[in-house]
């Protein structure tokens, strides 16, 4: 099986290498049977992959502990979720599910845009195959998913094939799965993330394909729209999960800690938001092109980086693999692709001149050049604070760790100043603004914000930082809900349409325009929620015996009984069970625990929560005396945590909203199609 899995693998890095040089010189020399045979590559490649990761998952649920994979990462207690996910646990299984999901949207590429972007398609394709054979080369002989346990000398050693004197070791048992990843979010979260990062593979791979053909226009950034916010959508799901895993599992009452594998997700997210608002200005006004090209380069490059970052272990973090030889293998890939591509956009910048120049300062246009700023900035603070650790060590000769506090300090004032810019964007046109114009429309969403703020106030803020963030916040929200209600009613008046049918017709006219402005609000709720919880979290922690009580903020904990040693799965649970009260009403009944993992001899704590939308109270087991007579608890108290979670929903369906096809969109699409029939006719 093993075997049959590696020549999969090693026949596809052939068909890639292939498919490269057979597009290249297809669309050079125009011969159509070339180009056609690359297409072709590309589907073959897919099933290749197909094959590669079908038997590696057979592999596992058979518990076959004869591919060092499976004895690392399984054992036959383990749940079959978990056994599923143990796929892209380790390094060599994400490389393998990174290059499958790849090949699965590159066929998807072909088979949608084959004939409609004749000039672009070849260029795509050797660049999406170029990357696969990269991958197909380090999974066939740096890091192969189906090496295996060999006996050399009485000592086990990891080999694809057998040693010279080796015999083949099969243990009775495999090792088990990281405690950490044996929780739902983990099925989900790797996915999500691997789907986002993927993804943007696709948009780079156009970009690539318009500077070699010279076919730099708007047609590009059409094609790869919702191949953008598809990406993008997924990494931002993958983000929000794995805030929930870290919430659910870590036991710290936190949700993101700046670790070196959440900013590895976090840049090329945010490189991303800074391309999907860019795009809007070429396609608008011609502007902005070698900005886009170049967001494009940069969102991919950390795209490499970040995986390079979470497969190498150069950085510790409780994501990370250990250190391996594939490090020095990425960090040339990431430095060749990402001087290829920025070579050619140096050739072609002559060519990618705008169309007009700003024609305001107050214009939608110049802020949304702002907002590229404001992104890119946070996202260098974000790897300068990643990579430091490095840089110190390389030059200094000392490892030196960023904390959470240089990224809150550095990052807090841009995010902020995102939110103004958010909150002003809706009041401005494209051709411009005056200013007495905007001071007047931004009037009712400064006062309704202020408002709010001083309620808050009112109510018992007294951080100036947080009720800054919160008018902020209360702003954007305001600004957006008002520009949304002003079109509503100007179409009910015009239509005859009641005020709720005008707003359903007024985002399905423009889902891109109101799509985005319902993301901007998600985007404010969560601000909310990540503030509060930032800012007022409070937390108490004490021994007691049962019985016993303690208080944190309104509320009482009593510690009523323990429930020790039942198993589950790989783990031993014991549980506690605590009654909640608030304001002497018994309101709850949390059940805090700790699992046990003997085969890895590590111990989870699992949080138990009571959620609420104005507070969360996050109750874990530290530890326990005397043969479980007595039991610490530590309890926090994280107040409109429920607006973060609320707000990345809010943010995920305002996404949906935003890619589905309005009605301008379906008239362009039949406008492209009829000029495409009648060039071919």
């Amino acid at each position: 099986m093993a075997t049959l899995g590696w020549i999969a693998i090693l026949i596809s890095l052939v068909v890639a290498a292939y498919t490269t040089i057979a597009a290249v010189l297809g669309a050079r020399r125009q011969m159509p049977a070339l180009l056609t045979s690359a297409r072709n590559g590309i589907l073959v490649f897919t099933a290749l992959m197909t094959v590669a990761i079908g038997v590696l998952t057979l592999a596992l649920l058979t518990r076959d502990f004869s591919i060092a994979l499976v004895a690392n990462s399984t054992s036959r207690e383990l749940q079959m979720l978990y056994t599923l996910t143990a796929l892209w646990s380790n390094q060599a299984g994400s490389l393998l599910f990174w290059s499958w999901i790849l090949s699965l949207y590159s066929a998807i590429v072909v088979l949608q845009k084959w004939n409609q972007e004749h000039d672009l398609m070849p260029y795509v394709i050797a660049t999406l195959m170029a990357i696969q054979a990269f991958f197909a080369f380090v999974l066939s002989f740096v890091s192969s998913p189906f090496e295996r346990w060999w006996m050399v000398a009485g000592k086990p050693v990891m080999s694809m094939f057998a040693p010279t004197g080796a015999t083949l070791f099969i243990p009775p048992d495999g090792q088990g799965l990281n405690p950490l990843l044996q929780h739902p979010a983990m099925a989900m979260h790797p996915p999500m993330l691997y789907l986002g990062y993927v993804g943007f593979t696709i948009p780079f791979a156009f970009a690539i394909a318009a500077l070699i053909s010279g076919n730099l226009g708007p047609a590009w950034l059409r094609t790869t729209r919702r191949w953008t916010i598809a990406p993008w959508l997924f990494l931002s799901i993958g983000l929000l999960l794995g805030g929930r895993w870290a919430y659910d599992v870590l036991g710290w009452g936190g949700y993101w800690g700046w670790d070196p594998v959440e900013n590895a997700a976090f840049m090329p997210w945010l490189a991303g938001t800074a391309f999907l608002h860019s795009v809007m200005v070429q396609e608008r006004k011609g502007m902005l092109k070698v900005w886009n090209i170049g967001l494009v380069i940069i969102t991919f490059s950390l795209v490499l980086f970040g995986t390079f970052l979470t497969r190498s272990g150069v950085i510790q973090s409780v994501h990370s693999f250990a250190e391996s030889s594939i490090g020095v293998w990425f960090l040339t890939f990431i430095a060749g692709t990402t001087l290829a591509a920025t070579l050619l956009l140096f050739v072609r910048l002559k060519d990618l001149k705008s169309e007009r120049d700003f024609d305001s300062v107050l214009s939608r246009e110049t802020f949304f050049l702002l907002n590229n700023l404001l992104f890119l900035s946070a996202s260098f603070a974000v790897l300068w604070g990643t990579i430091y650790p490095l840089f110190s060590e390389v030059v200094y000769k000392q490892k030196l760790t960023v904390g959470p506090p240089y990224f809150n300090q550095v990052t807090a004032p841009i995010f902020s100043t995102i939110l103004l810019v958010m909150a002003i964007i809706p009041m401005i046109g494209w051709s411009g603004v005056t200013r007495e114009k905007l001071l007047n429309k931004l009037l009712l969403p400064f006062a309704i914000s202020l408002a709010l703020a001083a309620l808050t106030f009112a109510l018992g803020v007294r951080e100036w930082i947080a009720l800054g963030g919160y008018w902020l916040a209360f702003f954007v929200i305001a600004s957006t809900v008002i520009d949304i209600g002003q079109g509503s009613r100007a179409r009910a008046k015009n239509s005859g349409e009641n005020i709720f049918v005008a707003m359903k017709n007024l985002i399905a006219r423009n889902r891109r325009r109101y799509g985005g402005y319902l993301i901007h609000v998600a985007v404010a709720m969560m601000a909310i929620g990540i503030i509060g919880s930032q800012v007022y979290a409070t937390d108490v922690t004490r021994a007691l015996a049962r019985g016993e009580s303690l208080n944190v903020r309104d509320y009482t904990l009593t510690y009523e009984n323990l429930s020790p040693d039942f198993p589950s799965g790989e783990a031993t649970i014991t549980s506690a069970a605590v009654a909640v009260y608030r304001n002497g009403a018994r309101v709850a009944t949390l059940s805090p625990a700790r699992s046990f993992f003997d085969r890895a001899g590590e111990t989870q704590t699992l949080p138990a929560i009571y959620s609420t939308p104005q507070e969360d109270l996050y109750v874990i087991i530290a530890g326990w005396e005397n043969n479980y007579s007595t039991v610490t608890f530590r309890a926090y108290v994280n107040p409109l945590v429920f607006w973060l979670w609320f707000g990345g929903v809010a943010l995920v369906i305002s996404t949906l909203i935003a890619a589905l096809p309005d009605a301008r969109e379906e008239a362009r699409a039949r406008a492209d199609n009829l000029a495409r029939g009648t060039a071919k006719a």
